[in-house]
């Protein structure tokens, strides 16, 4: 992991712990019964009582770490859990400290039966940092799984769950990018945001011919805890079957679901300030709704000069997701970050989620190194305290979405100047409906919330086998609420275009 994937949102991030899942971990010196319920009835337990603060304390030296002198803690391949065993999936875990000191126990479950699995400090090499003692107990910071997918004889990274409640992973050919969190609380709020995390996770033991895991977490902090129960299937495609029950101890007012954050620093519609050998670097470029009107969206990404928060309202929401459509190395030039190869992720409600808003925050950032986008399902109305709320969802990481649309897609938004109240956009735009037509029979809809749309250009574009469309904004009343789509008669020939324009 490089230095933005350890740093990645974590920040602000509190050092919190759980004293159920300790409690747990004391009680399973040996193999204790388990099945999903335990962790359920932990997270109820935990709701039902005040938060305790943890003791997130290390010994030193552990306790004061760098970047660099935690980056040199590594675990012994040789010692991953199953890798004597020849499983389809192995497990190596990190080090506690650095931003990651508070405690995660973690246990393996087999035959119905969980079991802890110890801290041990000859598990791991420590560079120039001394080990502790042979007899510390200090569980772990996290956990990464890996399985083969890209080569049936080599067991590559598949995803890690570190900090917090973050996690990610990768599909065949791809390298790691934006995060998914379990849940989030406030984000984007002036009252500032909390930070649940994992304080628990219990590991199912796969079968020889297992082609998917199970991971259980607990999830804990000041307002809320939680059960999640994850289904990993890696591949072209790699798929996360998610099921959470959620405790608030609180009314919780902005939850977030299926959240997830990425990096925009730079692109075509939103150039870098300073000079870059680069044209674009981000993790993902656009966020892609289909909502539950039938409608599909696509909202291009930027790097504002202030906090901007936008909300597209629905019912029973049936995907959103932040997606990295750029694939092309000439888009970014990079070959260190690659991030051509870079997973988008896809966000499928499974069951009806009611009424609510998919939420896009985008946050300022003058470094590539910080993600500062996010997104997430809020529901209408809160989480109400002392109830159980049941989602269950599938994430879905790789190159697309799990099911693309026969609509036209926009490939890619371009922005220039041409006057102080004077924006030219340039969008093009891709796909087997736009092949053959006659352009006097395709007819570009462009509308705003504020100032004028002129010069409405819609042509066939073929150096990308597509079409563009061009139109200039006159206005100088930002932010602007943008909207276009090419129609040919009553029927949509490409997703619709979203955006919204501040200098």
């Amino acid at each position: 992991m490089n230095r933005r994937q350890v740093l990645t949102g974590l920040a602000a991030i509190p050092l919190l712990q759980s004293q159920a899942a300790t409690s747990f971990a004391q009680a399973a010196d040996k193999p204790q019964p388990f099945d999903p319920s335990v962790v359920r009835q932990l997270a109820r337990d935990l709701a039902g009582k005040p938060y305790q603060a943890p003791d997130g304390k290390l010994p030193s030296p552990l306790a004061d770490l760098g970047y660099d002198a935690y980056r040199a803690i590594r675990f012994n391949p040789e010692r991953a859990l199953w890798r004597s065993e020849h499983l389809p999936f192995q497990v190596q875990f990190f080090h506690r400290g650095f931003l990651y000191a508070n405690r995660v126990n973690i246990f393996e479950v087999a035959g119905g039966q969980a079991k802890a699995i110890r801290y041990r400090p000859e598990d791991f090499s420590f560079g120039d940092t001394p080990p502790p003692s042979p007899d510390t107990d200090l569980g772990f910071g996290g956990f990464r799984i890996h399985a083969p997918i890209n080569k049936p004889d080599y067991y590559d990274e598949l995803c890690v769950f570190l900090g917090a409640s973050y996690f990610r992973a990768v599909a065949k050919g791809e390298q790691y990018g934006l995060s998914a969190r379990a849940l989030t609380v406030d984000t984007g709020q002036s009252s500032g945001e909390e930070f649940p995390l994992f304080k628990a996770f219990w590991l199912e033991r796969p079968s020889l011919d297992a082609s998917s895991m199970v991971v259980h977490a607990l999830l804990d902090s000041k307002s809320v805890a939680g059960a999640y129960r994850f289904t990993i299937r890696p591949g072209d495609t790699t798929v996360f079957d998610v099921e959470a029950a959620i405790y608030p101890r609180v009314d919780l007012q902005h939850a977030g679901l299926a959240p997830m954050t990425s990096m925009f620093f730079f692109g075509p519609n939103d150039p870098a300030d300073a000079a870059d050998f680069r044209p674009a670097v981000h993790d993902s470029d656009g966020l892609g709704i289909f909502n539950g009107r039938g409608e599909q969206l696509w909202r291009p990404l930027c790097n504002p000069r202030d906090l901007q928060i936008s909300s597209f309202a629905d019912q029973n929401p049936r995907g959103f997701g932040l997606m990295q459509r750029e694939r092309k190395f000439d888009a970014y030039q990079d070959l260190e970050s690659r991030f051509e190869m870079r997973p988008s992720l896809w966000a499928e409600p499974i069951g009806d989620w009611g009424e609510g808003v998919v939420k896009l925050v985008e946050i300022p950032t003058r470094e590539e190194v910080h993600d500062n986008i996010a997104a997430f399902w809020e529901p209408k109305g809160p989480l109400k305290a002392k109830g159980e709320h049941i989602y269950t969802y599938r994430l879905h990481w790789g190159p697309d979405t799990p099911k693309p649309s026969a609509l036209a897609r926009f490939t890619r938004t371009g922005v220039s100047a041409r006057g102080d109240n004077d924006r030219l956009f340039v969008l093009d735009i891709t796909g087997d409906r736009l092949k053959g037509l006659d352009p006097a029979s395709v007819r570009a809809e462009v509308t705003t919330n504020k100032g004028e749309i002129r010069n409405v250009v819609s042509v066939p574009n073929p150096l990308i086998d597509g079409w563009r469309l061009s139109f200039n904004l006159m206005t100088d009343q930002p932010p602007i609420e943008l909207r276009a789509i090419l129609m040919t008669g009553d029927t949509a020939l490409t997703e619709v275009w979203v955006y919204r324009w501040v200098p």
